[in-house]
């Protein structure tokens, strides 16, 4: 993919030292952190590297290192590859569904408070739910594995928490002696999917209300009386909640290519960025209300970087996280077992270079005779700098 012609990183740049000096008021170390890392990604304040061909010696310019923030629009891709590189193993020959959860609107400004806790309670209780109903004679009847990944905003970088599940379209027996398949067009009910969600997160942000771990502030202060809080959920029990199933779409070869419009997103990507000009941010957004129709959206930048503020995640949160058979206490006995049951064996691991540095991609190759690069030099910001050329200037 071509390099787009604007990027986060160029608006934090230009204007974003001067956003964090109007901001301090309510902006976190962890924002400011993250505003900078953008801001120093692949320049020559992070230091850089010299790469050569292993093959035929040639040497490539040096390259600026990344700051690897997983919030950062540009080291997302390395990050995702080696993912999906590890997953691939675990890929089993049958189709695959997609399963989204989302939290109805009136929870975002609790959320946005909460954020640990409301988003552990979201890969909680949908996992729960997925697996209670999958294991339901009625439905399916088996015992399914899975993985979710948390995406925290809409279209317009607004609040917008949902998990998106990656499910194998069957499951095994409850005796585990064979694979229950599910029908071509159908896997688990929506209707029942969403009630029983609707249910357990409730409960579930109930008792974590009446343990003391929510927080409330500004506009919410009030919830933290039990009768006001109590009152203000009861309307959540009145409307459906959405899960959106899609039909099994293809096997484990399509899956990879899935995967990757979902792993390792952050809030924004770089292409969806159309203009930064007069103090202000034109991006693309998806109107999923009018049959996905592209559409600009312009927003002061203080607004645009407040709103991709919102969706930095609290330190050291797991963002992708497995259930059933292939959560990490149970993965390394029954995924071998559905592989047996299916009649094959697990493909080997690719293997994947713990740096993220580009040398460690397939893709990195020599642009002379096509041979592999390595890393034969480093160079710290205060080296690159020493190496710089001198400033020409004009003659007397």
């Amino acid at each position: 993919m071509s390099r787009p012609p604007l990027e986060v990183a160029d608006i934090v740049r230009a204007a974003g030292e001067a956003f964090i000096e109007r901001h301090r008021h309510w902006l976190r170390w962890k924002h400011v952190k993250v505003l900078r890392a953008i801001a120093r990604c692949r320049t020559a304040a992070l230091g850089g590297h010299l790469d050569e061909c292993m093959r035929c010696g040639h040497r490539a310019p040096i390259s600026y290192n990344s700051c690897r923030d997983r919030h950062c629009p540009k080291c997302q891709t390395a990050a995702r590859d080696r993912w999906i590189a590890a997953r691939q193993k675990e890929l089993l020959p049958t189709r695959y569904l997609h399963v989204v959860f989302t939290l109805p609107g009136r929870l975002a400004p609790l959320v946005l408070q909460n954020k640990k806790v409301i988003y552990d309670l979201l890969f909680r209780t949908s996992a729960e739910t997925l697996l209670e109903v999958a294991r339901d004679p009625r439905h399916l009847g088996a015992e399914i594995g899975f993985f979710s990944v948390l995406h925290t905003w809409s279209q317009k970088l607004t609040a917008h928490p949902h998990v998106h599940c990656v499910v194998p379209a069957g499951g095994l027996s409850p005796d585990r002696a064979r694979w229950i398949r599910s029908r071509d067009n159908y896997f688990l009910p929506k209707k029942v999917l969403g009630k029983l969600f609707r249910g357990k997160f409730v409960d579930a942000l109930k008792e974590a209300f009446q343990n003391g771990q929510l927080h409330f502030h500004g506009d919410l202060k009030l919830l933290a009386q039990p009768k006001i809080f109590a009152a203000w959920l009861r309307p959540l029990h009145r409307q459906d909640w959405v899960v959106y199933l899609k039909r099994p779409f293809g096997g484990p070869a399509y899956v990879v290519h899935y995967l990757g419009r979902y792993t390792h997103r952050v809030a924004i990507s770089n292409h969806r960025l159309v203009s930064f000009a007069d103090g202000k941010v034109t991006f693309r957004w998806r109107d999923s209300a009018h049959h996905n129709e592209q559409k600009l959206l312009t927003l002061s930048l203080d607004e645009f970087l407040r709103r991709f503020l919102l969706h930095i995640l609290p330190k050291g949160f797991v963002r992708i996280r497995n259930f059933g058979f292939l959560a990490n206490r149970k993965r390394a006995k029954l995924l071998p077992l559905c592989f047996c049951l299916f009649g094959a064996t697990p493909q080997p691991q690719v293997a994947s270079h713990p740096s993220g540095t580009k040398n460690s991609s397939p893709s990195w190759r020599c642009p002379q005779c096509g041979g592999p690069m390595k890393v034969i030099e480093r160079f710290t910001a205060a080296e690159l700098q020493l190496r710089s050329p001198p400033k020409v200037t004009a003659a007397a």
